[in-house]
């Protein structure tokens, strides 16, 4: 599963990004992939690691919650059950 979030350009530097990615491990537990950076420049990027899908998910859902309320807007969802 993967959500793409950017904001709004504000015509002085190119819009940021933040790529939330859900991804099965090895192991059979769930890894959490968050990039954010600047689109066409540097990105960071942090690993989570979970026992569970639902833990994994319900991490995703709060990070995706938390970059809406800091503007940024749903550009791309991809997967099974993607949340809207």
């Amino acid at each position: 599963m993967r959500l793409l979030l950017q904001q709004r350009p504000d015509g002085r530097e190119a819009p940021r990004f933040v790529q939330l990615t859900l991804q099965p491990d090895l192991l059979g537990g769930w890894a959490l992939l968050r990039e954010s950076g600047q689109t066409g420049g540097r990105s960071t990027l942090r690993r989570e690691q979970f026992l569970d899908q639902a833990s994994a998910l319900a991490a995703l859902e709060h990070a995706r919650d938390a970059q809406l309320k800091r503007g940024f807007q749903l550009m791309y969802a991809e997967g099974t059950g993607a949340p809207k």
